[in-house]
């Protein structure tokens, strides 16, 4: 990474920092989504295997933006796994986008916050530039056909009874 590259991704940190704040200070909520096509997503796991949108088609995949570093993205990690748990067996995916972090930093934190969906790695923060996130956490879900359906800005109670409803709907259509 350049220098200015690496100013620019402090920046950028420093920037979602503040922003994480003020977005767990007011909780989030699953709005219907009106931002427009789904972008491409191409990114690697902690074991280091390539994971692609397209490997996820036919099921419904919430999409997670987050740090180690921000507080709502450590407070709703255990809520998504519960959600997980609940439609385990369902076409249902959650997929966890690190910002900016390395491996070591991140296994660590799963050392106390252990969860059993897929972490990717955005180490240069360029998926998160492309899907538009603003705040820390942002989470977008999409539906079998891969169109984003709901954002939240901000962290939620992922295993809540409004929200799996919402997920259950997109998981069984008509």
């Amino acid at each position: 990474m350049s220098a200015s590259a690496a100013a620019r991704a402090l920046f950028l940190a420093a920037l979602l920092a503040a922003a994480c704040g003020a977005a767990w200070a007011a909780g989030g909520e699953l709005k219907p989504w009106s931002g427009g096509a789904t972008p491409p997503l191409a990114l690697r796991d902690l074991q280091g295997k390539e994971h692609k949108l397209a490997d996820y088609r036919g099921k419904v995949v919430v999409l997670n933006f987050w740090a180690t570093w921000c507080e709502p993205c450590r407070e709703e990690m255990p809520s998504m796994q519960r959600l997980q748990d609940k439609l385990a067996g369902k076409p249902f995916a959650i997929l966890a986008v690190d910002f900016g972090e390395g491996v070591p930093r991140i296994n660590e934190f799963l050392k106390k916050v252990p969860v059993r969906f897929t972490v990717l790695l955005d180490r240069d923060t360029s998926t998160a530039t492309a899907w538009k996130v603003k705040v820390l956490p942002t989470t977008l879900v999409l539906d079998p056909q891969q169109r984003i359906r709901y954002s939240v800005t901000g962290d939620l109670e992922w295993d809540s009874q409004s929200v799996e409803d919402t997920i259950k709907k997109l998981l069984s259509p008509g």
